[in-house]
């Protein structure tokens, strides 16, 4: 075949394509081959009516061997290119890439239209996979491509927001030089708006600003964009919202972020950022009750704040509201989803402080529960302060030879820590060792002076000591004042310094004032609310304690406060306020069925009411709970005698005088 014959029968290939008669083009081509093996156009030609034959894998074998003859030529890429892009082929995302990469180096010293309809192409494949920085990448080169082809500002500031849209779910890979490409993109986008300030360009400001407050390693930039956009919208809130937020998280409170708090504050009372600010300021200024109000108040507005959770528990923690504080740790871990970074410190502080706030309540299973929260602190172990935490939750444990071997260690270790002198001290007060307990908190205090709970702890010591110790409870009293006067929310010392004045000093007035302090305190407290109430009573000041009373009952749920309700229903059963009595000793009842003189009272206001019937019943429950009470079954057989049940009557009384011969009453009955 000659070379005439050749260009002929090429010519006739591509009229057989145009027509749709591919298997007549495959024969042209072939007798090509057979004369120029080597024939770059007469294999692009079998790639493509290979293609539209459904013979994918020929066709992919011509354009690569056309590719290979001629690795720059455009029309084998092309070729390819469309095969890839068939519906049917799968698996080839990866070698369309490369396809489309070829086609860019070969379009871009020529037809700049087809370079940016492949590059978006690409961009849309490495979309698809999820290959975000390749997505960026591209995507910036067509943007450098439009800039040098003198495109117009607005377009460019369109393709700056693509790119935005295109990146916007790859905050979550945190990859940093996607992260870059991203935020370049946003800085573009807000500088080439056209309308400024409009509602467009403010809401591109809201998602950059929004976007770099995921990156807390772009702090800078975070306060930067804040104060641009609080310059351009100063009735705006939302900057400064997300500045007093970055401010929170940080942990660091300078004068700048206080400024911001006050400022957000000003412009908008009700905002949680601001409210959460100001808690945190009270915080530092030691208004810890404030602090909680504040917090607990922002972070209803604003809940997913973890650092503002470990600020309001910190709080709780303050004023002795301990399971409070364990509640709010729970709800700053739940915010802190992703451990990284600042995250991870911030969730190390609230496994620490909530472990703590356990320990102050005191029992087995908050124990359990505070060593648990200590084993998920990283890097836990090298942490003394850490280790004295995990020695104390052994101890509330009972778990007494892990205790003492953590704190034998400490005390080797790291002699001049505070908490490893504490922690030997509650050991030996536990186990009554008294003499080493005051030499171990009197370490402790040497070191940490400021402690309210290692002078509480050396003058319980004292309390329980010695014989003379005993004799004289001065150096006990001594401590009590200094822990009261260090920590003015320490209830317990309130209600020691209470037991010191009603038993020691016999100062009944002074001794009711601490109780009294002690409960509000800690409304939990039944023993100094029992105390401050009994003492009103004896001092003749019915006023102060059914004020007590009524506070209690007033909040008390159903099945709660037994002591108060007991209390004001024997007031009001002596005071001839019989039906008062009734309703009160049945809320006692409620919260414990089983106290058979509570029973036994209520009966007597039934009685007293002229009840007799349901008084019957109250005096025969107490006495079932407890066959020794003689008055209750005495007065069972009163009634029974009263309501004319005469022979129910004097086998009661036949009953009592077997155990109580000469009880009068029954007798007489």
């Amino acid at each position: 075949m000659s070379n005439k014959e050749v260009k002929a029968a090429l010519k006739s290939a591509r009229d057989a394509i145009r027509n749709k008669e591919y298997k007549e083009a495959l024969k042209h081509c072939k007798a090509v081959l057979k004369q120029e093996k080597n024939n770059y156009n007469a294999w692009v030609f079998i790639g493509l009516a290979a293609a539209e034959l459904e013979q994918p894998d020929q066709a992919k074998g011509a354009y690569k061997k056309a590719i290979e003859l001629e690795p720059n030529q455009l029309l084998a890429w092309q070729g390819l290119a469309n095969l890839y892009e068939k519906p049917n082929q799968t698996d080839v995302k990866g070698d369309l890439a490369d396809v489309y990469q070829k086609l860019l180096e070969l379009y871009k010293s020529g037809d700049k239209q087809k370079w940016c309809d492949v590059c978006n192409k690409l961009v849309e494949l490495y979309h698809q996979e999820k290959k975000y920085l390749e997505v960026a990448e591209t995507w910036q080169k067509l943007i450098q491509m439009r800039q040098e082809e003198g495109a117009e500002k607005a377009e460019l500031h369109q393709l700056w927001k693509k790119m935005i849209q295109l990146l916007k779910d790859s905050t979550r890979n945190q990859d940093n030089k996607t992260e870059q490409l991203l935020l370049t993109a946003f800085e573009h986008a807000v500088n080439s708006a056209d309308t400024v300030p409009g509602e467009d360009h403010q809401n591109l400001y809201k998602d950059f600003i929004q976007c770099l407050s995921k990156f807390p390693h772009e702090a800078a930039r975070l306060e930067k964009a804040c104060n641009d956009m609080m310059a351009l919208y100063p009735t705006m809130s939302y900057p400064l919202e997300v500045l007093c937020l970055h401010f929170v998280n940080s942990g660091t409170l300078s004068e700048e972020a206080l400024h911001c708090f006050s400022r957000l504050l000003e412009m908008d009372t009700s905002s949680g950022p601001g409210i959460i600010g100001f808690g945190i300021k009270c915080l530092q200024e030691k208004k810890f009750k404030e602090a909680v109000k504040s917090l607990t108040e922002g972070l209803q507005k604003t809940n997913q704040c973890p650092a503002a959770w470990h600020y309001l528990a910190e709080a709780q923690v303050k004023i002795h509201k301990h399971r409070n504080a364990v509640l709010s740790c729970n709800q700053a871990l739940e915010a802190l989803e992703i451990p990284e970074g600042p995250n991870l410190r911030w969730k190390n502080l609230v496994l620490q402080l909530k472990a703590e706030a356990l320990i102050k309540i005191a029992d087995a299973d908050a124990a359990e529960e505070a060593i648990k929260a200590l084993e998920q602190i990283i890097d836990a172990g090298s942490d003394p302060v850490i280790s004295a935490i995990r020695g104390q939750a052994y101890l509330n444990k009972g778990l007494m030879d892990e205790a003492s071997k953590i704190s034998q260690e400490l005390l080797l270790s790291h002699p001049d820590l505070a908490e490893s002198h504490a922690l030997d001290g509650y050991i030996h007060y536990s186990q009554k060792n008294y003499e080493q307990a005051e030499r171990s908190f009197l370490n402790a205090i040497e070191r940490k002076a400021e402690t309210a709970e290692y002078h509480q702890y050396l003058g319980l010591t004292y309390w329980f000591m010695s014989d003379e110790t005993k004799r004289d409870k001065g150096k006990a009293l001594t401590q009590f004042l200094k822990a009261a006067k260090l920590d003015s929310y320490l209830g317990s010392a309130f209600f020691y310094l209470g037991n010191y004045y009603r038993d020691i000093a016999g100062d009944k007035s002074r001794a009711r004032g601490c109780y009294k302090k002690a409960f509000e305190l800690d409304e939990m407290d039944e023993e100094s609310g029992t105390a401050a109430v009994d003492l009103s009573v004896e001092l003749g000041d019915m006023d102060t304690a059914l004020s007590i009373l009524n506070e209690v009952t007033e909040k008390a749920s159903p099945g709660t406060a037994k002591w108060a309700w007991l209390h004001r229903g024997l007031y009001y059963l002596r005071s001839g306020q019989p039906s008062q009595a009734v309703a009160d000793l049945q809320a006692a009842l409620r919260a414990d069925p089983k106290d058979s003189n509570c029973w036994e009272s209520l009966g007597e206001a039934y009685l007293n009411r002229g009840s007799y019937s349901t008084a019957l019943k109250s005096f025969r429950r107490a006495s079932e709970l407890n066959p020794g009470l003689m008055y209750s079954i005495y007065r069972a057989a009163a009634l029974e005698q009263i309501l004319g049940k005469y022979e129910n009557a004097i086998v009661t009384y036949q009953q009592i005088l077997k155990k109580t011969e000469n009880y009068v009453p029954a007798l007489k009955g």
